[in-house]
């Protein structure tokens, strides 16, 4: 399995950018932003990998995986 699956990735639908917005919480700061749902997600996860590949260049440690947290129903019981 590609290290990458560890990471939660959110694309969501921006008002004020009238974009969709890809991000990953816990891994990368930013992210990418587009038209099309679907290549914003392509996109966000080819980020994800390079990120990956950085911090592994570099030495570091990756941040603790955010996968498997049930952030759904985290966010539903924060609103």
């Amino acid at each position: 399995m590609k290290e990458s699956k560890r990471y939660i990735k959110i694309v969501e639908w921006s008002d004020e950018d009238q974009c969709f917005v890809g991000s990953c919480p816990g891994l990368l700061y930013g992210g990418c932003h587009g038209d099309d749902e679907q290549a914003v997600f392509a996109e966000l996860c080819d980020i994800v990998d390079e990120t990956i590949d950085l911090y592994r260049q570099d030495g570091k440690p990756l941040p603790s995986p955010t996968a498997g947290k049930d952030f759904a129903n985290r966010i539903l019981n924060v609103s």
